[in-house]
């Protein structure tokens, strides 16, 4: 049975009450599932960014978000409070397992308010078995949060409650600054005397506006992302799911869905509708008019509106809403088993620092070279004994403009004596870096290599000085 649905700036209708502990429980499953292996894939190069910005004290991030991440600020601020209580991966990764968790719940309440409580619960098991939620519920990184506060934001404003409304659209610009793409989907629910919605937007949108105008300045920073074309979107359901077979049966079955609820109510199913794929354009348009920003993970905050719809689609056959959901919930699962493995590994976020440290059968006297100063920090923090001597580094903190060390500058002077290198860096082993040159000039053959075979991975790689001929 359909829902009675409120439109903004009326008094919002009387539903049928549903014990909230049913989306408090939803939303505990998607938390726990989330959660499921996340202390087995190592922390990748951001996750470990993360850390390096939580460490730092208040001057410090501040500091360093007028050079780089900035839009980041919000979220640096909280896992720096968090990261007190301990530093484990379990332990950073929480927030998004909780966040995810936090989606969920709202979910279940949005889908029971648009259709009914089958398509709640429905959208809420079809988000907790996505791959790309697992891969994002454990990740050191704010796009979970992002995800719920969209999220709670679309039920804000079926609830019309505009002061909560206004503090979910500043949380969305607090979580990730493309989050906002999400916005101009709410336009749809404008009518005729929605005054309140427009100044609750407006209001809401301050934080992302300010963040907005200082990652402009910072856009330096993301000049590795690559321009792309218009066929990219053709990706966008694997990016939404996280993996091809359940994107495309998901997104197939969220258009019928988006068709159906247009027809029901036209506002909310271009609401709907624009939530899943208005994101994934703007953002493209911004690529071109501004600077490329086209990055999947930037996108993850549709992945509720993908289950939403699925959801409501098959919550609208006559006498088989149950059998059918349950049906694509376990066909959905099924197909994304193998993904669920993969990121599931230790080499899951593709940057498995510890094997890479197994893979230094170092001697006493040799030394390490990092391509990528940065790198340090994962190093640092999987080391459990000693490491190859660090002869470049000057410090033990980050620069505090960036993510990367001070670092000597004379690469063949810190290696004076040493007969071997231990040269890391991430990237294939046919990577072109500057540290690698340097220590080639220094007077270094390469002996061996190793890559852990992911994109973009880690090679561990050994030099040994070349030997004079007699």
């Amino acid at each position: 049975m359909t829902a009675t649905i409120a439109a903004p700036d009326s008094p919002p209708q009387t539903l049928p009450r549903t014990p909230p502990w049913i989306a408090v429980a939803a939303g505990v499953v998607a938390c726990a599932l989330a959660l499921t292996g996340s202390g087995a894939a190592t922390l990748n190069g951001d996750e470990l960014a993360t850390l390096s910005a939580a460490r730092r004290d208040i001057p410090g991030m501040w500091e360093l978000a007028q050079h780089i991440d900035g839009h980041f600020l919000p979220y640096y601020l909280f896992m720096h409070f968090w990261t007190m209580l301990g530093e484990s991966e379990l332990w950073l990764r929480l927030p998004s397992a909780v966040a995810i968790g936090v989606a969920a719940a709202f979910l279940v309440a949005l889908g029971r308010r648009l259709h009914g409580l089958t398509a709640g619960l429905t959208a809420a098991a079809l988000f907790a078995v996505l791959p790309s939620v697992s891969y994002y519920g454990a990740f050191a990184r704010s796009y979970a949060f992002a995800a719920a506060a969209v999220t709670i934001s679309f039920w804000c404003l079926h609830r019309a409650r505009w002061v909560r409304y206004a503090v979910s659209v500043a949380f969305i610009g607090c979580t990730h600054l493309f989050a906002v793409l999400v916005l101009p989907a709410h336009l749809a629910l404008l009518r005729r005397g929605t005054r309140s919605m427009v100044l609750a937007m407006a209001a809401g949108f301050v934080p992302a506006a300010v963040l907005g105008l200082i990652g402009y300045g910072e856009r330096h920073a993301i000049s590795w992302i690559p321009q792309r074309g218009p066929d990219v979107l053709l990706k966008f359901p694997k990016m939404a799911a996280g993996a091809s077979e359940i994107g495309l049966l998901l997104f197939a079955v969220a258009l019928v869905g988006a068709v159906l609820m247009v027809r029901q109510d036209t506002r909310w199913g271009l609401a709907l509708t624009g939530w899943l794929v208005l994101p994934p354009v703007l953002l493209l348009a911004v690529s071109h008019l501004v600077t490329p920003v086209y990055v999947d993970r930037y996108l993850f905050v549709t992945a509720p509106a993908l289950a939403l719809l699925a959801a409501i689609a098959v919550a609208e056959l006559p006498r088989f809403a149950v059998p059918a959901a349950v049906g694509l919930t376990l066909a959905a699962g099924a197909l994304a088993v193998p993904q669920h493995l993969e990121i599931r590994e230790p080499n899951g976020r593709f940057e498995d620092v510890p094997s890479a440290i197994r893979r230094l059968e170092f001697e006493p006297g040799d030394a390490i070279v990092y391509g990528q100063s940065s790198l340090r920090t994962g190093f640092d923090y999987y080391a459990t004994a000693e490491m190859p001597d660090d002869v470049l580094r000057e410090g033990t903190a980050p620069a505090a403009d960036s993510f990367a060390y001070p670092e000597r500058p004379d690469v063949a002077a810190a290696l004076d004596g040493r007969e071997r290198v231990w040269l890391v860096w991430r990237g294939a082993k046919d990577a072109d870096l500057p540290a690698i040159e340097k220590v080639r000039r220094a007077g270094f053959d390469r002996a061996q290599a190793w890559h852990s075979a992911d994109t973009p991975g880690l090679t561990v790689a050994l030099y040994k000085r070349q030997t004079s001929l007699p």
